[in-house]
């Protein structure tokens, strides 16, 4: 009798752990995984490309240096971010595979940046994080659809197989999609500003 009255107060004390401590212990592992994300959404292989209102793509990474600059030959994606309005498109030189010389340009099916709501260049973790839960600025879409186009989207893949001596994003497309998952599961909590 004693043993069952151990065990029921046990369980009683587990029960009320979960209730207190539960949404705080879910918001640590949500930011947890959290800093995981950002740690591939802020890497060059990404934040390159999620350039501002500007759209002038940047060049950044160990080789460039330590701050990001400018792509050379200065490229303006414009409006289209595709550079349709200054006659000279990204795939005019970036074509469907990465340039096997080493400083070449990279490719990918379709080059382009991404819209200019998407801007994670020269933002912060906390920022990054609002707008990937927004879905005014993250293209309409639930975070679980976001996981799935990290994982599965050819010109995202592109950042963990940049091609010459670039850097890789961290990680890989699936635990950047599994981290997403995660940090949603976890009630998708963002670092404070």
């Amino acid at each position: 009798m004693a043993a069952h009255r151990y065990w029921l107060a046990t369980l009683a004390v587990i029960v009320v752990a979960a209730f207190v401590h539960g949404p705080a212990v879910a918001a640590d592992e949500g930011l947890a995984a959290w800093a995981k994300v950002n740690e591939v959404f802020s890497h060059p292989r990404c934040a390159n490309c999620h350039v501002g209102a500007d759209n002038l793509p940047i060049w950044s990474g160990p080789h460039y240096g330590s701050q990001p600059r400018p792509h050379g030959m200065h490229v303006d994606a414009g409006a289209s971010r595709i550079g349709a309005e200054n006659g000279l498109l990204c795939m005019s030189c970036h074509g469907p595979r990465n340039a096997e010389a080493n400083h070449g340009p990279p490719g990918a099916h379709a080059w382009l940046l991404a819209p200019v709501s998407m801007q994670w260049s020269g933002r912060s973790s906390a920022e990054i994080c609002a707008q990937i839960k927004d879905p005014q600025r993250n293209g309409g879409r639930a975070l679980a659809e976001i996981a799935d186009h990290v994982e599965h989207d050819a010109l995202v893949g592109w950042g963990w197989a940049p091609g010459g001596d670039r850097e890789a994003a961290p990680y890989s497309a699936v635990q950047a999609a599994g981290f997403l998952r995660e940090w949603a599961g976890h009630g998708a909590p963002c670092p404070s500003p």
